[in-house]
């Protein structure tokens, strides 16, 4: 996916009240160059064997401080986008089978003794992110930038920050692990 710059530009057009344009493009730009890389990281290079967990573990606190500074400018709820169902699921089961052992893990709340299972997975994390990220990305050459900022900022806090904290600490987990390298 080609992200158009201009689109970005284009958020100096727009009156914001009390935000400053600078402040608010500069977050904006930061916010679509780590969507962007997240995005390709997903699309290209997820593959066995290559240094891809890495790269996630060091782009994923970018992700996190990027839609944090978004956070900053209120932008209330945005109604949800139609999801491709095959696509998520297709998505979901490469990247499922590609992290293998490294894809399931506790959440906290797994603490029953009798509960065999883990209920964490990497690759929902992951597959949920990435869509909410393509989306603002594509809404880029679509609509005012100002919009694909109000849909990261709105599906974050309702939806993929969870996934994202959760996704931060796993791959933390394998890091000390030394299990970041596929393959």
């Amino acid at each position: 996916m080609v992200i158009e710059m201009h689109a970005v530009a284009r958020v100096r057009e727009v009156g914001f009240g009390r935000i400053t344009m600078t402040s608010l493009t500069e977050a904006l730009s930061e916010m679509v160059d780590v969507a962007g890389d997240f995005c390709r990281l997903i699309d290209h290079t997820l593959q066995v064997p290559d240094d891809s967990l890495q790269r996630l573990f060091d782009l994923m606190p970018r992700l996190h401080a990027a839609v944090t500074a978004l956070n900053s400018y209120d932008a209330g709820d945005v109604p949800p986008h139609e999801v491709d169902l095959d696509e998520r699921f297709e998505l979901y089961s490469h990247l499922r089978k590609v992290l293998g052992e490294r894809d399931s893990y506790w959440l906290e709340f797994d603490a029953a003794p009798e509960a065999m299972h883990m209920s964490g997975s990497l690759a929902d994390d992951l597959t949920d992110i990435y869509f909410d990220l393509r989306y603002g990305l594509e809404l880029l050459d679509e609509v005012w930038p100002q919009r694909a900022a109000q849909v990261w900022q709105s599906t974050y806090r309702l939806h993929w920050g969870q996934h994202l904290v959760d996704a931060e600490r796993h791959l933390y987990a394998l890091k000390v692990r030394d299990q970041l390298a596929l393959g």
